[in-house]
This record gives structure tokens, C-alpha cells and sequence, in this order.
């Protein structure tokens, strides 16, 4: 409950997951596909599986499989 309450999901804050969705896929291209791409080998979308209290990476790293992004670019760019 707290992880949630201070912007954090086991571990990931929700901000960098965001800016990993954001950069990888653009800011409104990554807002739709957090809130309609069912993820496969489930039936519920990004921001489901968030409310659910699914860990934000899990999250980030299934939609990489899904999208084919790159093992590269799972961690995100260097700032």
C-alpha cells in the first residue's frame, strides 16, 4: 500500500516506468498501449496490471516482449 501511496510499485518508481513507456514508444503512443494493449499471456492491460499492484518491471519487460523492443533498450537511455 505505501510503495503505491509514495509513486512506488515494487521497486520501479511509476515515474521511470512512464519515461521508459514515454521514450520507447513516444509519449501518446505509449499512453495508448498502457491503457488498451492486453499483455500477452494475460488478459488485463498496463495500467490493470498496475492498479493490481503487478510489479512495474514485469510490467515494462513484458511490453519490451510484446513490442519487440530491443534487449538494449529494456533498461532505458543513459541520463
Amino acid at each position: 500500500m505505501w510503495e503505491k501511496v509514495l509513486g512506488y510499485c515494487a521497486g520501479m518508481r511509476l515515474a521511470e516506468f512512464h519515461r521508459l513507456v514515454a521514450d520507447e514508444f513516444g509519449a501518446d503512443t505509449g499512453k495508448f498501449y498502457l491503457s488498451s494493449h492486453i499483455v500477452s499471456g494475460g488478459d488485463q492491460t498496463p495500467l490493470e496490471m498496475i492498479e493490481n499492484g503487478v510489479d512495474l518491471r514485469e510490467i515494462w519487460w513484458a511490453l519490451c516482449r510484446d513490442f519487440e523492443v530491443p534487449k538494449e533498450r529494456w533498461l532505458g537511455e543513459d541520463i
